[in-house]
This record gives structure tokens, C-alpha cells and sequence, in this order.
């Protein structure tokens, strides 16, 4: 049977290049949505922030210095080929061996303790938190996503009833996104998990986040929904910064999964106007 290997270095350096990259220049989708953006805001005020967050993103780009002072804590989607072995290590010591190199010689802040009730600095930013799927092929596809807590503080989980329908969803939804308020550095993109159990819709919340703002569901009446929340988040006029304006979000993205016949979880993570991701397959 064939299997393919792949060196546990060439995935530690790409994670340090991840890390690096992600921290530092907006993805093409974000940095054209928020140009977008800066253009249909009504509020001079909402203009003015939203203007304000596009020079700090050039100065990041130009000086390298990272987009965000809170560098977050590396969360990465491990989607491992089921033909590909790693040698030298064991994938997830890879991975955080990257983000350790990534947040090192980036010069990026470290923000992860090691235990949450001592809370002592691990000074090297991991571990990092790895979700792994195997998947057919011979390719290892990582996405990385360093998220930092003012809007991770901001996540909520919903564990709705079946008749809530529709309707409920978006009112949970609306919820998490007004108790926010401004807390989550809007303008926030708002990854939205629906089904699955109490852990799954907080997973699919959270890969929404690393979809393309400007990729809809491909699924009709999820692609309704997500257009139709972001209108009501942009009407409740939490606006850019939480000064007012008419845009509070820049994307709503909702992932769904199988359920049981007794439940409808749904969980909110919403990220702030960076929304930092990359992706990368070897």
C-alpha cells in the first residue's frame, strides 16, 4: 500500500511561516471586504474608525508589526491525509514546535498559561489547540488561526429546542452579537455552528470563522439566513469600534452538521475585523 512521507521539520516551518504571515498581513478576502466596507458606512464617525483600522493594517504590513497587539492563541485545523506518515515526530509536536519558532522569532506576544487556575506563562505561546480530521488522500492541509480573547470572551453556545426553528437561530445569534457590544472589536465577523452536540457546533463555529468572508453556503437557506443576520447585525448600530454605524459586522458564516432528533445546539464565535487566518497544504 502506498504512503507518503513528510518530514515533521517541513511542517514545523511551515506553521512558524503560518504564524508569522497571519499575525502580520490581512487575508485578500478580509482586506477587500473591510476596503468595501469603508465605503458603504453611513456614519462619518463609523467611516472615520473604519479608515483608521485600514492605516493600521498598512503601517502592519509595511513595518512588520503584527495587525493586533493580542497575538492570540494558535488554533489550527489538522486535515491529515490517511496515506501520509510523518517522520521525525508526531505531528502535533510538530505543530507546536512551529508555533514555538512562529511566535519566537516573530516577536510575537505570548499569551498562553499553562494551567488556567495557576496561570503561569509558558512563554513560547503553546500549546496551541489542534483539531485533527483524517481525511482521504496523501496530503496534509493546515489551517491556522490565532484568536484573541476580546472576542473569544465573546462566544456563546445556545443549546435551542427543535421548535426554536429558524427563528430561534437567528434570535441566539443576535444575542451573542449585541451582548458583545463593542467588546468584540467590531466591525466582527460572526462564525455561527448549528447542530452536531454541545462540543460539534462550537467546532463548526469556529472553522466558519476560517471560511472566506465572501463565500456563501452553498446551502440555500443557510446562505438566506447568513444574509439576512448580517443585515440585522448591521441595523442594530453597534457600528466600527462600538461608536455607531451601519457596519457592525462584515460577514456572518454559519456551518452545519447532523443532529438529533431531541436537540438544535448552535454556538457563536465571532472574531474581530482582522479575523487573522491562513492556509496551507504540503
Amino acid at each position: 500500500m502506498y504512503m507518503r512521507s513528510v518530514a515533521a521539520d517541513e511542517i514545523t516551518k511551515m506553521v512558524k511561516e503560518m504564524c508569522i504571515e497571519a499575525n502580520h498581513f490581512l487575508s485578500k478576502d478580509m482586506e477587500c471586504t473591510l476596503s468595501k466596507a469603508v465605503h458603504s458606512e453611513k456614519s462619518s464617525l463609523g467611516k472615520q474608525i473604519l479608515n483608521q483600522l485600514q492605516e493600521n493594517l498598512t503601517i502592519a504590513k509595511e513595518e512588520m508589526i503584527p495587525i493586533c497587539q493580542d497575538t492570540g492563541m494558535a488554533v489550527v485545523f489538522a486535515e491529515v491525509g490517511q496515506d501520509v506518515h510523518v517522520e521525525g515526530s508526531w505531528i502535533g509536536a510538530a505543530i507546536n514546535e512551529g508555533v514555538r519558532q512562529g511566535y519566537q522569532e516573530g516577536f510575537l506576544r505570548k499569551s498562553v498559561v499553562g494551567c488556567p487556575i495557576e496561570r503561569i506563562n509558558t512563554k513560547d505561546n503553546t500549546p496551541a489547540v489542534i483539531h485533527y480530521e483524517i481525511v482521504p488522500g496523501d496530503q496534509i492541509k493546515l489551517t491556522l488561526a490565532p484568536k484573541g480573547f476580546g472576542s473569544e470572551n465573546m462566544s456563546r453556545i445556545f443549546m435551542l429546542k427543535p421548535a426554536d426553528g429558524i427563528e430561534g437561530i437567528k434570535n441566539a445569534v443576535l444575542t451573542a452579537v449585541k451582548d458583545a457590544g463593542p467588546n468584540a472589536c467590531p466591525p466582527m465577523v460572526v462564525g455561527v455552528g448549528i447542530g452536531g452536540t454541545f462540543e460539534k457546533c462550537a467546532m463548526l463555529a469556529k472553522q466558519a470563522l476560517t471560511r472566506p468572508v465572501d463565500c456563501r453556503s452553498d446551502i440555500p437557506y443557510i446562505k438566506d439566513m447568513e444574509e439576512e443576520l448580517l443585515a440585522d447585525i448591521n441595523a442594530s448600530g453597534i457600528g466600527p469600534g462600538g461608536l455607531g454605524g451601519t457596519t457592525t459586522a462584515l460577514a456572518v458564516n454559519i456551518n452545519t452538521y447532523p443532529t438529533h432528533i431531541a436537540g438544535l445546539p448552535v454556538a457563536v464565535n465571532i472574531c474581530c475585523h482582522v479575523n487573522r487566518h491562513c492556509m496551507r497544504i504540503i
